[in-house]
């Protein structure tokens, strides 16, 4: 995520809107447990808190995709053969599950 997006992210006074959400009666008393234990003032709070880190990593995963996509369409314009850029993809997602 660019640096000021990131700065926006962490403003304390960003506007807010009301949603309504449907979730497990069990859920919300789960969350309304954990909230204080975590350090969070309620469990609105905690919610708003793992939809942000929902959110952050797939849109960084999002981005990283496009990049690499972006990157095999320039390694296709400059000559590399599709079997190549194939087998370093199979290279990078085998590096990834073993990290």
């Amino acid at each position: 995520m660019k640096s000021s997006k990131l700065r926006e992210r962490l403003r304390k006074d960003r506007p807010m809107t009301m949603i309504s959400l449907r979730v497990p009666e069990d859920v919300v008393e789960d969350l309304k447990t954990i909230a204080p234990k975590l350090g969070f003032s309620g469990y609105q709070p905690l919610i708003r808190a793992y939809i942000g880190q929902g959110l952050r990593a797939d849109m960084a995963r999002l981005e990283e995709n496009a990049e690499v996509a972006q990157l095999v369409e320039s390694l296709k314009k400059h000559g590399v053969k599709e079997d190549i850029i194939a087998s370093a993809m199979a290279d990078m997602e085998n590096m990834q599950k073993a990290a």
